[in-house]
């Protein structure tokens, strides 16, 4: 019995550190388009690049991050990977095909100096709306 659970416990470390820590998985519902743009430019502070994923309706929105980060300068394209995924759908009882899209994105040359930008105007209008 103890191997069973000793078998487990590995199962689950394992799937635990195959989860990537600079994967974001975008919705079309659940957040506002800028809070995506946003903590994608953290996880490009913290791990130099960031995976933007995305599964069906929720693909523009991917598109549109990852465009509006390149457009301003914070973000290269690195890769871009398209597949198809079966979800599991509770009332068919059988797997729903999925379109999925996976942008990988790197800082680009101007990343730190744009970042320490935006940190000064943002500090400048809050020193300003407080006086």
């Amino acid at each position: 019995m103890e191997e069973v659970t000793d078998g487990v416990n590995n199962m689950n470390l394992a799937a635990a550190t195959s989860q990537k820590k600079n994967r974001i998985r975008v919705s079309n519902t659940k957040k506002p388009l800028f809070f995506f743009v946003n903590l994608a430019k953290r996880y490009m502070q913290q791990y130099n690049d960031v995976e933007l994923s995305a599964l069906g309706m929720a693909i523009a929105n991917v598109v549109t991050v990852a465009e509006i980060l390149k457009i301003n300068g914070f973000a290269v394209e690195k890769k871009i990977m398209t597949s198809t995924v079966g979800i599991k759908d509770d009332s068919r009882g059988r797997p729903v095909p999925k379109a999925k899209m996976e942008i990988t994105l790197g800082k680009s040359e101007k990343f730190d100096e744009l970042m320490t930008a935006a940190n000064e105007e943002r500090e400048a209008a809050e020193a300003q709306l407080q006086s």
